[in-house]
Formats: C-alpha cells, structure tokens, sequence
C-alpha cells in the first residue's frame, strides 16, 4: 500500500510537516522509501522565483556530466544549495553521493524568449541530463523547473530523515506546497524515478493504487509529447495524462476526471454536455484508468486537487483550516498537523468529484 499527502499553506512551511503528515500513517505504508515535491518555495530559495533549479543526486561523474551539458547549453550557476547529511551506521537509507540543487540563469540567447520557448528548454536539457547520466549509472534528475525542488531516497522515511536534517526545523528549506509519498516502488524493480510524486513541467501527480490500464495509457501516451518518458510506475500516467489535457490540449481541469474516469454512456446522454463528453470518450479512450486508486495534483498556478478512481477504493480525506489545506490518504495525518481545525468540515470526497483548493485556499467540490 501507498500513502500520499500534500500541504497547501498561506505561509512557509518545512518538510518536516510532510514527514510528521506520512509518519501518523506509518501502518499503511512499508518504509521502503521517501520522495518529496516542494514548491512555491522559501528559505534559501525564495529570492530566486523566476530563475529555474535543478534537483539532481548523484556521483562526482555525475555532477560533471551535468554541469558539461549546461554550461554547452548556456545555463549560468546562480547559487548551489545541498543539504548537510548525517550518515549513521544503523540508518536504513542507500543514499548517493550528492545531492545537488543549482539555481540557474537562462542562456543569453533566450533573453527575449516566450514563455513556451523557456518551458520547452527546460524539459530538453532536463532530458538530455537524464540520459546522459543513465548510461553509467551516475545519478538522477529529478526537476528543472522555476520554483520547484525534489528529493527522492530508498530506504526509511524516518532514517531518511535523519540523514537529511528534516526532522528539525529550520529557515533553510521551506516552501508553501510540498506533496510526498512514503514508498518506493516495491512491484517492480526499485529504481529512484519510480517514487511519487511525479513531476513535469509544473504539474506534480501523485497516487496510492493501481492503474490496470497502464500498458494502454503507456503506448498511447509515448506518442504524444516528448517528456512523457520512463513509466517506470503505473502511476506516472496520471500525470502524463494531466499535463495532456490541462496543458497541452487546454482544458479546463474539470475534463481531467472525465478522460481519466468517464462516466457511462446511459448517464452521458442525460446531460446537456453529452456532445462534450462523448467527444473525449471517443477521442482519448486510451487515457481512461482503471482500478483502485487516488491521485493527488498541483498545477502549475499552485492548485492543488484530489480525485478517486470510478469505484472509491482507496482512502481519502481533505482536512483544513483558515491558512493551511491537507489532503492525505488517512485522516490520522491531518490530526496530526491540524488539530485544532473543524473536524466537522472534514471532505472524503467520493468517487464523482473533485476536490479542488484554489490560492485563496478554498475548498470547492466539482461534481462529475
């Protein structure tokens, strides 16, 4: 079993929430790991919002083969951030050598660029970075993204914390939305990549279940951009199938949950958006996923939402008060950072709605 959580706050938070958020559902998950998104960030970070960072951990050779392909690039270091490590003996952790977060400068030559044209440049070197360091083993890039930093680590998420420091608080590392997973990839081959969340340009998906329409979703998604790469987890094409409606086709996110669980066709024609929704059941059939599952999404404006599979069966709750929002697979977690929140506004969104927070950190339900 999974167990995911993410934090949406008006104020900078530290990563040690997220950890306390996975550790009061420790039952439910199997130490096999630990992996976090944080974005809209503070501390060391919060002076450098437009600028891109990559997150990378990897060998000496590696951090070279990184720092060649930027600098061809054009990219100029701004500032270097790692995080101080306390290995220890008995720590259940199988750590990499560095982890590196460089905030960068874009090349000259993209001065006057478009939004779109930095967007696209990102994503190639990113890809460019990963291949090269995968053909010896040397190391992982996680994000290249404005704003957005990410950690993933095997072993457990207590020791994991240990090690980096997170457990105690501090002005360096803060952000106001940070989404986490305590679980490697533990049905397949273990590898670094296939730990939530899942990260691409902006968008952040995470999930705890099963997608049994994975080889679908994988062979059709291959064809349609170029960053939907890997699919080392099933789950990955919940985020791929994300950024393809809300960013590529540019939809609204209300579709989202149409494509990824549509509705049958007896209760489509019932409704003055039938054309609509027979339209995306035609069109994007490969997209639709099945078996038990939750996701949770931020989109790029730092929304931040929840939906479950067409069943309900995985848990759910979204819990919040006046400055911070939660939404989590058990409800033990939220009792754990919101104690003194409206136990009574608690939301176990069922399995026809979205539950979406916007920046004002409202709480909307969308029914499907």
């Amino acid at each position: 079993m999974c167990r995911i959580g993410a934090i949406k706050s008006r104020k900078y938070l530290h990563p040690s929430k997220a950890l306390k958020l996975m550790r009061s559902q420790q039952k439910g998950h199997d130490n096999s790991g630990f992996a976090m998104v944080m974005q809209d960030l503070g501390g060391v970070f919060e002076n450098y919002k437009d600028l891109p960072i990559l997150s990378l951990a990897c060998t000496d050779e590696g951090m070279r083969i990184a720092d060649n392909i930027l600098h061809e690039a054009g990219f100029v270091r701004i500032m270097q951030w790692a995080p101080e490590t306390h290995p220890r003996e008995w720590l259940k952790i199988e750590p990499m050598p560095n982890y590196i977060f460089l905030v960068l400068q874009y090349p000259k030559s993209y001065k006057y660029a478009s939004k779109e044209e930095k967007e696209e440049l990102l994503v190639d070197i990113r890809l460019k970075i990963r291949k090269a360091l995968e053909v010896n083993d040397e190391g992982f890039v996680y994000s290249f993204w404005p704003d957005v930093l990410t950690l993933k680590e095997i072993g457990d998420p207590t020791d994991i914390g240990e090690y980096f420091g997170l457990w105690e608080e501090n002005d360096e590392l803060r952000a106001k939305i940070i989404t986490a997973q305590c679980r490697q990839n533990t049905n397949y081959d273990i590898v670094r990549y296939a730990a939530h969340p899942f990260f691409l340009q902006g968008y952040t998906a995470l999930a705890n279940g099963e997608n049994t329409f994975y080889e679908k979703n994988r062979d059709f998604q291959k064809k349609l951009y170029k960053g939907y790469i890997g699919f080392e987890s099933d789950s990955q094409c919940f985020l791929y199938t994300l950024h393809y409606v809300h960013k590529i086709l540019k939809w609204p996110l209300m579709y989202y949950k149409h494509v990824i669980t549509p509705l049958p066709f007896e209760e489509i024609e019932l409704r003055e958006d039938r054309e609509v929704l027979k339209k995306i059941r035609a069109s994007l059939a490969h997209l639709e996923i099945n078996g038990p599952n939750t996701i949770i999404g931020v989109l790029p404006d730092g929304t931040v939402f929840t939906c479950c599979d067409s069943k309900k069966l995985r848990p759910v709750v979204v819990g919040y008060t006046d400055d911070t929002a939660i939404i989590t697979s058990e409800v033990t977690g939220i009792n754990e950072i919101l104690p003194d929140r409206d136990w009574e506004q608690d939301i176990y969104p069922n399995e026809r709605e979205m539950v979406v927070i916007n920046n004002d950190l409202e709480v909307q339900r969308w029914q499907q």
